[in-house]
């Protein structure tokens, strides 16, 4: 999409200005998906160094996925259910950290908005057995 945005950007207009206006919305369609990745990784940084785990771990595709299994109370061969433990770990983890059923559906529907709260809040760790 962005691609195309630049594409179009990029041509010729005989008065110039539609240009730059491209450009400009070529960029914030850039920029917003990157804001919106960094803001997922410092989250989940955050909520992992919360649950006594190193933040990096946040970084490495499927050893992150253990993690947060572990973080969740959850043994970690539920990997192997990934589509079901997705499910899953919302609820376990919000009750990990001291959170109801609404708070757990919440990062389940709008995790984007949730686990920022979650990791950045004075929510504390205190995993269930």
């Amino acid at each position: 999409m962005a691609n195309l945005v630049w594409a179009l950007a990029l041509q010729e207009d005989s008065s110039g200005a539609g240009g730059g206006i491209m450009a400009v919305v070529g960029l914030v369609l850039a920029l917003v998906p990157l804001a919106l990745g960094v803001l997922v990784i410092a989250s989940l940084w955050k909520l992992f160094t919360k649950a006594g785990e190193p933040g990096w771990a946040s970084l490495v595709p499927i050893y992150n996925f253990i993690v947060l299994l572990k973080i969740s109370s959850m043994p970690w061969w539920w990997i192997i259910l990934a589509p079901i433990a997705a499910l899953i770990i919302p609820f376990k983890l919000a009750a990990n950290f001291g959170k109801g059923t609404g708070f757990a559906v919440g990062l389940l529907i709008l995790g984007i908005i949730f686990y920022p709260m979650l990791a950045f809040g004075s929510a504390q760790y205190k995993p269930q057995r």
